[in-house]
């Protein structure tokens, strides 16, 4: 993750080493060289991502200069980097929270015993009355038609196997650590509450849309409550995009590894002009077209 952008500019390397020195520890030798089964901890998934991202969008801007933001958002624990990039809080503080909400999550999901799945071609409200009869929870609203439920991994199995009853066309389980977005993460729900609380925080620079409520927050209270209960509760990301184009944004970049962000874009937003960024070649096409 990163580590050409990093060897290429030192923008980014500089928040790498900046992101080492803040968690004692070298974040960026995981990112860059793995092994993969370390990164893909929570633990060091959730800070590598955060750094990546805004690796991304430190490049972007010393290649296309200091252009315009009119909202971001950010898909779980990316609604982070999209505050930190608004300047809700500082680098280091906002790396410090991920780095403590990974370990949270981490520990929730070592008490639990839970599950995640994909139900691919179902209506939301057909996949609420299906949560509700299998007593699971609805963690993820990503684009028309697909879903992610999440909870006790046997009640999820359970829901897996009546989906089709209830014309759901495809339902997969997820390989995941645990039941994220549900009810089973209600310890680093609590406990993140606290830690939030002592958290330096001001308005963002730019509009940022909550998880939880498809609208902006603003304010530190808000964002505060909006953070915490993100958690625990469904990710409306469908809603999230939708307002983002309501605020007159039409060129979206999804910073950080992979595309499925643009994918599910795609999905939500027809025709709609969207770049990933993730390395030295994707972050120059970006940085030309801005």
């Amino acid at each position: 993750m990163a580590r050409d952008l990093a060897e290429q500019f030192p923008t980014a390397a500089d928040l790498f080493q900046e992101a080492d020195d803040v968690l004692g520890r070298k974040l960026s030798r995981i990112a860059w060289s793995g092994p993969i089964d370390d990164l893909t901890k929570t633990s060091n998934c959730q800070p590598a991502l955060f750094v990546h991202g805004l690796a991304c969008l430190s490049v972007l801007r010393e290649l296309a200069g200091n252009f315009p933001i009119g909202g971001a958002a950010g898909l779980s624990l990316g609604e982070m980097t999209a505050h930190a990039a608004a300047g809700t809080f500082d680098f280091k503080n906002g790396l410090k929270l991920v780095q403590r909400r990974g370990e949270l999550m981490d520990e929730a999901c070592e008490k639990t015993f839970g599950g995640m799945a994909a139900l691919i071609g179902a209506e939301e409200n057909v996949v609420r009355q299906l949560a509700a009869d299998e007593d699971v929870d609805v963690a993820n609203i990503n684009a028309p038609g697909q879903i992610v439920i999440s909870g006790e991994l046997a009640k999820v199995e359970a829901a897996v196997g009546v989906a089709k009853e209830y014309g759901v066309r495809r339902a997969s389980m997820l390989n995941v650590a645990g039941a994220y977005h549900s009810r089973l993460m209600e310890s680093a729900y609590e406990k993140l509450g606290a830690v939030l609380q002592h958290v330096p925080m001001q308005p963002p620079s730019f509009p940022v849309i909550s998880n939880v409520t498809g609208e902006e927050v603003r304010t530190p209270v808000e964002i505060r409550r909006a953070l915490q209960d993100q958690v625990t509760g469904t990710v409306r990301w469908l809603d999230c995009m939708e307002r983002l184009a309501g605020l007159g944004c039409d060129f979206f970049i999804e910073l950080g590894p992979g595309g499925v962000l643009a994918g599910l874009l795609r999905r939500t937003l027809k025709g709609v002009d969207v770049m990933s960024v993730a390395d030295v070649e994707s972050v120059r096409k970006c940085a030309e077209k801005l």
